[in-house]
Formats: C-alpha cells, structure tokens, sequence
C-alpha cells in the first residue's frame, strides 16, 4: 500500500525507464535519479521516495515493455505505466480487474466512491493489515488510485469508466509475455481480440 506517493508519473517514468534502458542496473538508477534530481523534487527525502516507488514500479516491466515506455506515444506511455503500476501493487491489479473492469463488462460505466470502499472492506476482511490502517490514510489510498486511473485515461473526470483502446502493439507485447495482465485493462475479450489484429 505504498502508492500514496501519487501518480503515474510520466516524465520521471521515461526518464528513469531511459536510464535504465542505459545501465541495466536498477541500484545504479535509483541512485543516479536522486542525486542528479530527475523527479525534481523539492527535497532530497522526497525525491528518494519518488524515484523508489518507480523503480519498483519499472522494475516490473519487461525490456520490450519499457522501450515502448521510452519510445511510445503518449497513450502507449499511459497503457504501459498502469500495467507497471498494477503489477506492483496487487491491490490495485485486483481492483481494476475486479471492479473496473467489471463494471465495464456489466455496462455499468460509473464508479463510485463506494464501489472502491466496498472492494476495501472486503479486502480488509482477510488482509487484517488493511484494517489497522487509519481512515485518513484509506481516503488518501482511494484518492490516489481513483487520480492514477484519471491519469491513464481510464476515468473520466466525472469518474465514468473509459473502455480502454489498447495500442496493437502494447496488446501485441503483453499478449506474448503475459495474457492475464490484459484484463487490468477496461475492455472485453472481443474488444482485446481486434485490437490485436
């Protein structure tokens, strides 16, 4: 549950997914992100936690993966940042499979407030952790996530589901290294098959 850090953080993912492309060595990244800055952060505490949660984030992605994240158009750079960000977090991979996306199969585009806090109280009721944790820190939790899919373009502002027009070659990539992780995405299998074409 480390997300709080923010968004998706595109600019500082590419440029440290860029780096790493370079040196191959995610220690040396981290270290060099910080020291030279690259999040532009105000304080170096902050920047440290920044460039960690994107390493980590990052280090999910497959060589294939973060070229498309280095090289690709702004929506491939969205696609790819919330695969890497729900690889991580396996709270919000279970979310978006299991609300999000199911919303959006259901044809029940809007997603509430309360959708997210229901998906909680039930996660919390055998992850006892996520019941020790204070409610201001829930809120937080849930503005993030709620902020991370607005920013993949996978929410509206007014918080209506967008079904997810997955790039052919992201599809293409993820179909070859990991089917399930398609279904994070908002869309139906016969929408995932054309977009594979």
């Amino acid at each position: 549950m480390s997300f709080t850090a923010g968004g998706i953080y595109i600019r500082e993912s590419v440029e440290i997914a860029s780096l790493y492309l370079e040196i191959l060595d995610w220690d040396l990244v981290r270290r060099k992100a910080v020291e030279h800055n690259l999040i532009q952060a105000r304080t170096i505490s902050s920047s440290a936690r920044i460039c960690r949660e994107i390493c980590f984030r990052l280090g999910r992605l497959s060589i294939d993966e973060l070229m498309i994240l280095t090289e690709g158009t702004i929506q491939e750079q969205r696609q790819i940042l919330w695969l890497a960000i729900c690889r991580h977090y396996r709270f919000i991979y279970e979310f978006a499979v299991e609300v999000v996306r199911e919303k959006y199969l259901s044809l029940n585009f809007d997603l509430y407030k309360e959708d997210y806090d229901a998906f909680f109280n039930a996660k919390a009721e055998c992850h006892e952790e996520l019941e020790r944790l204070t409610e201001k820190t829930r809120l937080k939790l849930r503005q993030v996530v709620f902020r991370m899919l607005r920013e993949a373009d996978l929410l509206t502002k007014g918080n209506r589901i967008n079904p997810a027009m997955l790039i052919p070659r992201v599809a293409q990539t993820l179909r070859k290294a990991s089917p399930a992780d398609l279904s994070v995405f908002p869309a139906s299998d016969a929408e995932i098959k054309e977009m594979l074409k």
